[in-house]
């Protein structure tokens, strides 16, 4: 079998993934429940399974090249299944479809908590804004004439 080193990167690639996407869905739920102390926690394993995922598919991408060398065909997945047996071609883009199934997967789940991030500096910071504009009114239950110009920002 000529694509086994590239079968294998792909495997530890996959199960990378599941593992990373355990703990975006544990960054998720910390997120949701506005926990920092474990948000912060979770950080550095996500950091350090993303750069194994990107270590994995560097050598992959490497492995794919030297065997499209090899085989003299173009260096992508549609030249390698080409020149291949029909059953080591199936195996192989059988694993391919999976990686990139996975990489949506995990793509999806980051965006996903990108924009809760994004919606809690929002939040902070409409509330910092409005926070501001209480503390320099001059009527209210807190009300102290301030002489100094205060600094708002436009997300209020």
């Amino acid at each position: 079998m000529q694509t086994r080193e590239l079968q294998k990167l792909w495997w530890d690639w996959l199960s990378t993934s599941e593992r990373l996407l355990r703990s975006l869905h544990e960054q998720t739920a910390a997120l949701t429940l506005r926990d920092v102390q474990r948000v912060e926690r979770i950080q550095p394993e996500l950091d350090q399974m993303i750069l194994l995922m990107k270590k994995i598919d560097d050598s992959a991408a490497t492995c794919a090249r030297k065997l499209a060398e090899e085989l003299s065909t173009e260096p992508n997945l549609r030249g390698l299944v080409r020149v291949l047996e029909k059953a080591e071609a199936q195996q192989l883009q059988s694993v391919a479809n999976r990686v990139v199934v996975a990489a949506r997967n995990v793509q999806a789940v980051i965006d996903k908590n990108q924009a809760l991030i994004n919606n809690e500096m929002s939040f902070i910071g409409g509330t910092l804004t409005m926070m501001a504009r209480a503390a320099g009114d001059n009527q209210g239950p807190f009300a102290r004439p301030v002489r100094a110009a205060i600094l708002i920002d436009q997300a209020a």
